[in-house]
């Protein structure tokens, strides 16, 4: 995301003012952040900090939701439907539910909507001019700043050096017909070597959107349908559905192993049939890949040490460089407290801290990506290209027609800490950097 300034003003110059102005031309993905607790908007050129405005977020009762948004609609004029018509001049949807980025003539630094993040008139007006649809918006409750996060996880463009005939490959033949099964001798010269260049894989469409979550019930239960169905038992369509035809090809494989015929899925069950269908432990993990708000790949993966959280993080890749198969990504890692009862349907046992320096790093870290995944989804990148990682998978406000949108809950102070209770102190960074 470059950000080229006007003739002879400075990103410092911009920054003087209260609310600054968004000079010069967009070349790249603007990272937008909002804190509801400094009711302020910073603009990303990766790290450093090019525009920033005042804003208003939800009053008590209305607050604006946190968490990981794009850019679903924009419109010039619009008018709420919630309340009595009101203008919402250079609105920018967050979410189908109600939430978005608007002008206003009020914007007083404070909580002050029903729910919007109002901007002044003039820097919605710029910003809306300079946004695009699938743009994202992070919101906090407490400030968070991105930062360069280096790992080897993360996905890179890839260079693809184009297949060569060998030599030795080529077949010889006799140049006289007459030669028939003679032996015949040819006269070859060595040929220069040739210097390849290699072939970039670019896309010049939308960037690319990931996400890394964990596996749901559903996605769990069309993979064990799927592999009774291989071993000889019937479970219907893939359906993701705990119906008859499951429940009785369950009690046959149960029967023919010699398990309780009870026709329940159980971790227990799982794992003996994908053992007996050679596929070794069931995947507790998923990538999924969107572009310009359309599913493209949805594939299984492993997270290791899977009690712990994996927390809720953002990550942008910026200076995406396919002749040298370089990105740079920047990230965040955001505040979210799960339900219990969501805990323990996950079988976590250890909370996320977000504002653990490595909270990221040690994320990363957990995730086991097959190879030929990230081959293919190398082959996809581009500048702009993200990844979202949360425990929480596809959200209500993730449907047809929206990138990955994670809503997260404000942490609070009292419940910090791992599930037994233990509170644990702030810690100055909120991200996650390696040198």
């Amino acid at each position: 995301m470059k950000f080229r300034l006007a003739t002879g003003m400075s990103i410092l110059g911009l920054m003087l003012s209260c609310a600054t102005a968004l000079g010069g031309t967009l070349e790249g993905p603007l990272q937008i952040m909002v804190s509801k607790d400094l009711q302020e908007l910073k603009i990303y050129d990766g790290g450093v900090v090019v525009a920033t405005s005042r804003v208003s977020t939800g009053k008590a009762g209305h607050s604006t939701p946190t968490g990981i948004f794009s850019i679903l609609e924009k419109k010039r004029s619009h008018f709420s439907n919630i309340y009595d018509s009101a203008p919402m001049p250079f609105m920018q949807r967050l979410t189908w539910s109600g939430i978005a980025l608007h002008a206003s003539n009020s914007v007083p630094s404070y909580p002050a909507s029903h729910g919007c993040v109002r901007l002044p008139n003039d820097f919605a007006k710029t910003l809306f001019s300079i946004t695009r649809r699938g743009g994202h918006v992070l919101i906090t409750d407490r400030e968070t700043e991105p930062q360069r996060i280096v790992h080897a996880v993360l996905f890179k463009p890839s260079v693809v050096v184009p297949d060569t005939p060998l030599l030795s490959d080529a077949g010889l033949r006799p140049g006289l017909i007459e030669a028939g099964d003679k032996s015949v001798e040819v006269a070859m010269t060595d040929p220069k070597p040739e210097v390849l260049t290699p072939v970039v894989q670019r896309t010049e469409q939308d960037p690319i959107r990931i996400l890394i979550t964990r596996r749901g019930d559903r996605d769990m239960m069309i993979d064990l349908q799927t592999l009774l169905t291989s071993l000889g038992y019937d479970a219907g369509l893939p359906d993701g559905r705990h119906g008859k035809q499951t429940v009785a090809a369950i009690r046959a494989f149960q029967l023919a192993e010699g398990l309780k015929e009870d026709g329940m899925v159980t971790p227990e069950l799982v794992t003996a049939v994908y053992a007996k269908a050679g596929k070794g432990a069931p995947p507790n993990g998923q990538i999924l890949v969107r572009q310009k708000f359309k599913p493209l790949i949805e594939e299984p993966i492993t997270i290791r040490n899977p009690e712990i959280a994996l927390g809720t993080h953002f990550l942008l890749a910026r200076e995406v460089d396919a002749d040298k198969g370089k990105a740079e990504w920047y990230g965040v890692s955001m505040d979210n407290q799960l339900p219990s009862a969501t805990l323990k349907r996950l079988g976590i046992t250890t909370e996320a801290d977000a504002s653990a320096p490595d909270a990221l790093t040690k994320t990363l870290d957990r995730l086991d990506i097959p190879e030929d995944m990230r081959t293919r989804i190398s082959g996809l990148m581009g500048e702009g290209a993200s990844l979202s990682i949360s425990d929480t998978g596809l959200g209500p406000e993730t449907g047809d027609g929206t990138d990955f949108i994670t809503v997260t809950r404000k942490v609070q102070k009292a419940d910090a800490g791992i599930v037994t209770g233990k509170k644990k102190k702030k810690k100055k960074s909120s991200v996650s950097v390696i040198n």
